[in-house]
């Protein structure tokens, strides 16, 4: 949920409020929207499923700060910040995803 926050508060241009800046808003309400939903769907095996769909939008969000970043859209400090959060929630979506399947 604090990625989705960072990610909102990103200044994008004008031109862009329907390119980047939706497309990454989007990937990035995708992660924990999407494990919401596979907890709550009750099999453990759906919920994995949702987990790798969590993790593919999370992919998403991290090729989306660095077209950011190339654009001069985000400053080095938003940069570090957002990517720092990218990387420590996909360690603990993999080892989360890894940790339930071997229970499958």
């Amino acid at each position: 949920m604090g990625l989705v926050s960072e990610i909102y508060k990103i200044q994008f241009p004008v031109h862009e409020i329907y390119g980047l800046s939706s497309q990454i808003r989007r990937a990035s309400v995708s992660v924990p929207s999407n494990i919401a939903e596979g907890a709550a769907r009750g099999s453990l095996k759906e919920y994995v499923h949702f987990l790798n769909i969590a993790n593919g939008s999370l992919s998403e969000v991290d090729t989306q700060i660095e077209i950011c970043k190339s654009l001069d859209y985000i400053s080095e400090n938003q940069y570090k910040s957002l990517n720092e959060k990218v990387n420590t929630i996909s360690i603990k979506l993999i080892n989360l995803i890894r940790s339930l399947k071997k229970n499958i």
